[in-house]
């Protein structure tokens, strides 16, 4: 199984930036998808998830507004659409999969992807 996250970079304060995330290897019925980052020195936080069968999402409180996950019709990509970026969400980005919370234990993780917002 493989999760491979790109898209990331050196952007300015009030840019926007997408990631994708391509899941291979087994197929991800009843899985969330799901975001997180990590910012140096900091523990791992939780960005927001999309429901990989129906397309729901939910998003932490500090991104809500200004960050949108999506998936395209195939299955094959999501995506995470970060627009307005703050340096505080300077960060590795690593997107995961998981077979029960969203915001609890992943079965799956793939490398990270270095996003550095500059103010």
């Amino acid at each position: 199984v493989q999760l491979q996250a790109s898209g990331g970079g050196l952007v300015q304060a009030g840019d926007s930036l997408r990631l994708q995330c391509v899941p291979s290897g087994r197929t991800f019925r009843g899985f969330g998808m799901v975001w997180w980052r990590q910012a140096p020195g900091k523990e791992r936080e939780f960005v927001g998830a999309i429901n990989w069968d129906e397309g729901n999402t939910v998003y932490e409180d500090s991104v809500t507004g200004r960050f949108t996950i999506s998936r395209d019709n195939a299955k094959t990509t999501m995506y995470l659409q970060m627009n307005n970026l703050k340096p505080e969400d300077t960060a590795i980005y690593y997107c995961a999969a998981g077979s029960a919370s969203p915001r609890g234990y992943m079965d799956y993780w793939g490398k990270g992807t270095q996003v550095t917002v500059s103010s």
